[in-house]
């Protein structure tokens, strides 16, 4: 990120809810999921240019697949050259 210019920053509270409907098995793996449609929409920004950085992933994974949080606070940092950035902030 050190050379792509900012277009836009901004912190977001992302409900996992819709994550739990899903089997215990696999509900980190739809939180993920989730978080990448609602950044998409916010964001307006196709889901393939979408990154999500690990520590975003580990926060999600913490208490194990089965274990979710409910919500996540998350900063998102839209670039110019398209692609988005989703960060612990």
């Amino acid at each position: 990120m050190a050379d792509e210019t900012v277009a836009q920053e901004v912190i977001i509270n992302v409900p996992l809810r819709d994550a739990k409907a899903s089997s215990r098995k696999r509900r980190a793996d739809t939180a993920v999921s989730v978080l990448r449609n609602f950044v998409s929409k916010k964001m307006k920004i196709d889901k393939g240019k979408i990154w999500i950085d690990p520590k975003v992933s580990e926060k999600i994974w913490e208490r194990g697949r089965e274990h979710i949080p409910s919500k996540l606070s998350v900063k998102v940092i839209k670039l110019e050259e398209g692609t988005t950035e989703i960060i612990m902030p």
